[in-house]
């Protein structure tokens, strides 16, 4: 079977390789943001600091997604690279469905809930009804979310990652769009940007199944087989990338929290601000380690060990340049970043100015610390992805969170983050060392 997994790369070439899926998880992480601007603007801060209330379900879906996808492009590629292409074809269909029952499953019970969640997860009396109408709507879009994220990874395991690119362009556009024309000229207020949302994610979700449907060459639905073993390991294969969103679900929570007691509802909407331009700059290293995990799964599987060293230091290199472009688009862009969503000299605007610039040296340490992760499950090694993953995301980031405010007040909220991506690189570190000279032969 000739996909492009198979083809061994040199270092210009993976990065060209590469920058399809970056550019894609990019415009991905514009869902959200998109709708953070229009309401930010359009309709009040106390509009956005609602979405960051229920924002930890979003994580939690998306973490479904990825978990599912990641894992079973693990799976998918390395029988690819051991030449079992119709059972690689079988798990790719029926990941597919297990996706889509799980898709609507929770898409009802969540709809059930909405009160109660939003209520549990801290929204106030002021904040509750922009919770309960944007959510309401949103999550009737649930399985298209889960399938169109789950597709990233399995775009590109079934070498079609330029047209994963197209299809999340042209989400992308229908989201900004329909949010204009819903918020801005319909003046549909915060509903207006759930359905912008979430008819954008119905074209994502729907364009898969249809693709893989009539598309007949290469990676194709079969009638699939049910094989539970293969759906546990690709959850167990995935589970990092699912407690390191459950993790960000619960950071997110804790934030939220601790802004409401230090300053209010406004620093839950400077906190927003900081997460949606965090998930922004964060997709640069998840959009690379997307497209390199099915290419490492495929050599690993081909048994390729000279390759995977040549490899290896690609990612690192690859990855070191992205970091640098990172720290200076995100120092260098601040002020207009920050106003896009804020008047600038507003009080959310100085809040979130001020912890931004602290905010961002967490970068330094991010790109390396989602590589590594990303690596352990591109070897099915998912116990080792996840500790990696849930260390950085919720143990280092809770206590810092829950310890720093009390020595340095709102300024060691804004560090938990940086603090704990340093913590993570002693964990990191290591795993790399001993298991790409004992295990993995990547060193």
């Amino acid at each position: 079977m000739n996909v492009q997994i198979s083809k061994q790369f040199n270092l210009l070439e993976l990065l060209r390789f590469s920058i399809p899926t970056i550019m894609l998880l990019i415009l991905s992480s514009f869902y959200t943001t998109v709708d953070g601007i229009f309401i930010s603007r359009f309709v009040g801060s106390d509009a956005l600091s609602s979405l960051n209330i229920v924002l930890p379900l979003i994580y939690f879906m998306y973490g479904l997604a990825i978990m599912l996808g990641s894992g079973a492009s693990a799976i998918i590629g390395k029988k690819l690279g051991e030449g079992k292409t119709r059972e690689a074809k079988e798990n790719f269909t029926l990941i597919t469905v297990v996706a889509l029952a799980v898709g609507i499953t929770l898409s009802l019970i969540i709809r059930i809930g909405i009160s109660p969640i939003a209520t549990a997860l801290g929204a106030s009396d002021l904040l509750m009804p922009f919770c309960k109408e944007y959510r309401k709507i949103l999550y009737s879009f649930i399985t298209f979310h889960i399938i169109q994220f789950m597709y990233y990874s399995l775009f590109v395991t079934a070498g079609k990652a330029r047209l994963a690119l197209a299809v999340s362009i042209i989400s992308g556009l229908i989201n900004i769009c329909l949010d204009y024309v819903f918020i801005v000229i319909l003046d549909m207020g915060i509903s207006g940007a759930a359905w912008g949302t979430g008819l954008s994610q119905a074209f994502g979700g729907i364009f898969p199944l249809i693709y893989f449907v009539v598309n007949r060459k290469g990676m194709c639905y079969v009638r699939p087989k049910m094989d539970g073993k293969m759906i546990i390991h690709a959850m167990a294969n995935g589970s990092s990338e699912m407690v390191g969103n459950l993790a960000s679900a619960i950071t997110t929570f804790l934030f939220n929290i601790s802004m409401m007691k230090l300053i209010g509802e406004d620093g839950i909407a400077a906190i927003s601000i900081m997460l949606y331009l965090q998930f922004t700059f964060s997709a640069i290293f998840f959009g690379f380690s997307t497209i390199v995990a099915p290419i490492i799964s495929y050599n690993y599987g081909k048994k390729d060990t000279v390759y995977l060293k040549k490899l290896f230091r690609y990612c690192l290199y690859i990855v070191g340049g992205s970091t640098v472009l990172v720290l200076v688009v995100a120092w260098g862009m601040a002020k207009p970043l920050i106003g896009v969503f804020s008047e600038i000299g507003s009080r959310v605007y100085q809040i979130t100015f001020h912890g931004y610039m602290i905010f961002i040296w967490n970068f330094i340490f991010a790109g390396y610390n989602i590589f590594s992760s990303a690596l352990f499950s591109a070897f099915s090694n998912g116990l080792i992805s996840a500790i990696i993953s849930f260390m950085r995301t919720l143990v280092f980031i809770v206590v810092s969170v829950l310890v720093l405010p009390n020595f340095l007040g709102i300024d060691g909220l804004w560090l938990a983050i940086p603090v704990s991506e340093l913590l993570t690189t002693f964990i990191a570190v290591p795993c790399l060392i001993k298991y790409g000279k004992n295990t993995y032969h990547y060193l």
